[in-house]
């Protein structure tokens, strides 16, 4: 049979990244490519500097988008942060926690870490114990908002608390950003790291970056030389800063980099406090709607996260045929648990593009039949 171009089926995408990319955002992708080092194309990488300052609210300087996914933005803040047989506290209280360790361990630093139940939000607690029984610690590492369990923490609390030991903080915020209330500057974050695919509905492919001067400091200071290449912010900084040129580091993903500018001017016009709140009361609708059929959360009301939602799946449905179903039969993708959760969890999000009353209703309705 002849090779044909591909055709891909218009779902509707509920799970857990990447959310409903809108028209906007794919016209915006399909324009002509133009080069990296383009003075056009640089200008409009130092206006996607400046929408994702808005974004992250900071004035970092050192704010840009790692050409590669979320998880290349979490190896980023630990190639550059992380010297060999430095300390670093994990707060893991899901999936992402235990890639942190991972990444600490491959760069020859120490993981001290904390364990908390996943549904559960990082315990403030355990943080200063650690502290107290490692003195010599440099960083500690949180998730913002877990993906694997929809738990919200506290990461201004927790960088407060790593600040009054000395230590620099570290944010996983793949789910975070532009669904719930984030801060950088004020909260004092010194390293955090976003997706494109999530509540800014932007294609899978960049991470958002954005570390603080106390943070470029250390890297600058380092003793070692950065593990990784690609990755190493040294090299970075002469591509994304410096008045009128660039240094070539790497031919960027152009095309894709158009669709984040858009995504990030659709959040302007929104405004982020209003994304927020939409993420918010649209979380409301759904939990309601959920509810009324008895299903109930992994994550007690105080800690959730409106944007991504673990719901324990009901006795007698079967997981993978039912959301088989629900994919074949409605077009509609949820996302299944993962790790301890497997099995056991369904995760709807509701994240960006994704994050409106018609998916909600049509979710619950598809959901009703299937289960």
């Amino acid at each position: 049979m002849d090779n044909q171009s591909f055709i891909p089926p218009h779902r509707t995408l509920m799970g857990p990244g990447p959310s409903d990319v809108s028209e906007r955002v794919l016209k915006a992708m399909a324009k002509p490519t133009i080069g990296h080092l383009d003075p056009v194309f640089i200008q409009m990488m130092d206006d996607t500097k400046k929408l994702l300052q808005y974004a992250f609210q900071t004035e970092n300087e050192l704010t840009f988008a790692v050409s590669a996914p979320g998880m290349a933005g979490m190896e980023c803040c630990f190639a550059n942060l992380v010297e060999p047989n430095e300390k670093v506290i994990i707060c893991k209280n899901g999936f992402f926690g235990e890639r942190m360790k991972e990444n600490v361990e491959r760069f020859g630093g120490i993981p001290i870490v904390i364990d908390d139940e996943w549904g559960t939000k990082v315990d403030l607690n355990k943080i200063e114990e650690a502290l107290k029984a490692n003195p010599d610690t440099k960083i500690v590492a949180s998730v913002h908002a877990e993906t694997s369990t929809g738990a919200l923490s506290d990461p201004e609390s927790i960088t407060k608390l790593a600040h009054d030991y000395g230590c620099l903080s570290i944010v996983d915020t793949v789910t975070g950003l532009a669904g719930v209330p984030l801060m950088v500057d004020d909260w004092k974050i010194d390293a955090i790291y976003s997706g494109t695919q999530k509540c800014l509905s932007a294609s899978p492919g960049l991470s958002p970056i954005s570390f603080s001067k106390a943070s470029m400091e250390k890297i600058k200071n380092r003793k070692s030389k950065v593990k990784s290449w690609f990755l190493d912010l040294n090299l970075i900084m002469s591509y994304w800063e410096g008045e009128g040129g660039r240094s070539y580091h790497h031919t960027a993903p152009i095309n894709s980099l158009y669709g984040l500018h858009e995504a990030l001017i659709i959040l302007k016009e929104e405004g982020l406090e209003n994304s927020w709140f939409r993420h918010k009361e649209n979380h409301i609708l759904l939990k309601d709607g959920l509810e009324s059929m008895g299903i109930n959360f992994l994550v007690n009301k105080e800690d959730r996260l409106p944007q991504l939602n673990a719901i324990y799946i009901p006795d007698g449905v079967n997981d993978l045929e039912s959301r088989q179903r629900l994919l074949n039969e409605f077009n509609l993708e949820i996302g299944a648990g993962l790790g301890v959760l497997a099995g056991k969890v369904w995760r709807i999000g509701l994240m960006g593009q994704s994050s409106n009353k018609k998916n909600i209703e049509y979710c619950l309705n598809s959901l009703k039949k299937v289960i």
